[in-house]
């Protein structure tokens, strides 16, 4: 599913000038962003002047409105699914991604699982399919991109988690998954200097406004320092910084927090 929309520059009325979009010309590919962190940043990129490829797995109806709303934005928009724990997909949809859009500069590595249980009850099951998405994924998408990000200079953005930089004792599986990837965003930040920069953004408690979260998120208010949860909008600016920013910049864990890690 795509959407093609050509690509036209926003003009201030009156004045015939376009609005600057840092991303103009550039392509990303964002997994995961049907909904929640990923759409927002897809949204974000696709303001700033990216084409905007995304990845889904179940949740093609979300896909689907999302590439409408990336296109109404002047972008070029593709939805593909995409399993990212397997490697022929992955290559595959990298494949189609240069192929509708012409190429790759910014990878975000946003798909991931969430999962809360205690220790003592923790399978090992469990633990593998954190692990299978939350840093499988991430690795085997970066490495099949190699190639196409080499050619253009290209950046890698992780989605790490406040929970892989402090301990959250009900989530064993899934704070070791994000904490990997943290040290991955290090490793790969020398692996693959100097034509990439790696960097990674570590959200803390993000609301998107679930009702089943509302207690909870209420609760983690009052014990942010800022005295309230992020949002998915600051959480997407902080992936357009690093997109970005000086491709000197590499290697670095930017935590979205509200100082709830000090």
């Amino acid at each position: 599913m795509k959407g093609p929309g050509p690509r036209n520059p926003i003009q201030f009325p009156g004045m015939g000038k376009s609005v600057h979009k840092p991303l103009q010309g550039k392509t990303v590919l964002i997994t995961g962003a049907a909904r929640r962190l990923g759409r927002a940043s897809a949204l974000a990129l696709a303001r700033a002047g990216a084409d905007v490829a995304i990845t889904f797995r179940n949740s093609a109806r979300e896909a689907q409105h999302t590439v409408i709303d990336i296109s109404s934005l002047g972008v070029r928009a593709v939805a593909l699914r995409c399993d990212i724990t397997d490697q022929k997909s992955v290559r595959t949809t990298l494949k189609e991604v240069v192929k509708e859009l012409g190429g790759l500069d910014i990878l975000v590595n946003n798909a991931a699982n969430y999962e809360t249980a205690d220790f003592d009850k923790l399978t090992l099951q469990q633990w593998d399919a954190i692990f299978a998405s939350n840093t499988r994924g991430p690795f085997l998408v970066s490495q099949e991109a190699l190639k196409y990000l080499r050619e253009r200079q290209g950046r890698i953005i992780n989605m790490g988690s406040l929970g892989g930089l402090r301990p959250w004792a009900s989530h064993a599986h899934y704070c070791s998954s994000k904490a990997a990837v943290h040290m991955l965003t290090k490793v790969m930040a020398k692996a693959l200097a100097p034509e990439i920069a790696v960097n990674c953004v570590a959200p803390g408690m993000i609301d998107l406004g679930e009702k089943a979260a509302a207690a909870f998120m209420k609760s983690m208010a009052k014990q942010t320092p800022m005295h309230r949860n992020g949002t998915g909008e600051e959480v997407a600016a902080a992936i357009l910084f690093f997109a970005t920013a000086p491709h000197f910049i590499t290697g670095q864990i930017l935590a979205v927090d509200g100082g709830l890690g000090l």
